[in-house]
């Protein structure tokens, strides 16, 4: 099990209400790892901070999804729908945002 460090202790179960969602809307069992974190954004024109969550579905392919939004703000309507996981892969390449 790993420990959330950093962060507003209060969100620490907005965080866990993300991952809960996040696996079930994808279908991840609770052996694959899905992290769920609130960032600050300073970039010009973007809200103050957004929730990222990336996860694996097997060792080899990690995906990622960036929600503009905090996470006391996210519910399962701002997760994308489960066939478009594909878009989702994360190849290391730096977001256009």
């Amino acid at each position: 099990m790993f420990q959330r460090l950093g962060g507003k202790p209060d969100n620490l179960i907005h965080l866990d209400r993300i991952e809960t969602l996040v696996r079930h809307r994808f279908a991840l069992p609770s052996s694959q790892i899905v992290l769920v974190s609130e960032e600050l954004c300073t970039t010009p024109g973007f809200p103050p901070c957004d929730t990222t969550v990336r996860f694996w579905t097997n060792r080899d392919t990690r995906y990622r999804l960036r929600i503009f939004k905090p996470a006391a703000e996210i519910g399962a309507p701002d997760l994308p729908v489960a066939w478009l996981l594909p878009s989702l892969i994360d190849d290391g390449e730096p977001d256009c945002c």
